[in-house]
């Protein structure tokens, strides 16, 4: 099993990091239960490594391999929430990373699939995948900004890359009635949490909150 800061901390000391964790989330404006009880099953350690394993439990971003970042635990809670996820749902998530987002996803619905453009990301992803037996997890190395026409259509779908505009190929793979959440904006200093719902009459856009995410680059990654 991949080690994770647990293994520095005695029992009392992790059940403390975990608990300030679980209250930060909540005073953050996570307050899904299902949410909270996903993000309290899947350890936020195991997806954190070297360096920056002793801050896992900390409400921020942290780098990771080929120049990315796992997102701040408290942003991964509010997206989730905003995607409403069924249980009986399909959910593409574009941007693997670190595979913490897809692990959290994999509590709520019936079936993920993730895609990354960097082969190394989404060998490492799946490796924890398979350690935590996540079966209702697929990770693909393909360029997210196409989405995953084969798998279409999806009932949501979640970005975790920066556009422009929330990408039409995207949009085009989600089902009536699904909603889709993507950081929009032209630069890493001014992006918007956008909420997309597909309705009978197109899009509905609402915008959550601002944000900063690594862009959404189109083509394969080189690592």
């Amino acid at each position: 099993m991949t080690e994770g800061p647990e293994e520095h901390l005695t029992s009392e000391e992790l059940a403390e990091r975990k608990m300030r964790f679980l209250f930060s989330l909540r005073s953050r404006g996570v307050t899904d239960t299902r949410v909270l009880t996903a993000m309290e099953k899947i350890d936020r350690g195991l997806f954190v490594r070297n360096v920056f394993a002793d801050r896992a439990y900390e409400d921020m971003p942290l780098p990771i391999a080929c120049g990315q970042t796992i997102s701040q635990p408290s942003v991964v809670g509010l997206m989730t929430q905003a995607l409403a996820v069924n249980p009986r749902d399909t959910v593409l998530e574009v941007g693997t990373g670190s595979g913490y987002q897809a692990a959290i996803l994999s509590q709520l619905a019936r079936r993920v699939y993730t895609v990354d453009r960097y082969r190394r990301l989404v060998r490492e992803a799946s490796e924890l995948f398979r350690q935590l037996d996540l079966a209702n997890v697929t990770a693909f190395t393909a360029d997210g900004s196409h989405g995953l026409p084969d798998q279409a259509p999806f009932d949501r779908i979640i970005v975790t890359a920066a556009a422009e505009d929330p990408p039409g190929p995207l949009l085009e793979q989600l089902k009536p009635g699904g909603i889709m959440v993507v950081p929009v904006g032209q630069s890493d200093a001014v992006q918007a949490l956008i909420k997309v719902t597909r309705t009978s009459r197109g899009f509905d856009y609402e915008e959550l909150r601002p944000v900063r995410f690594v862009p959404l680059v189109e083509g394969m990654g080189s690592e």
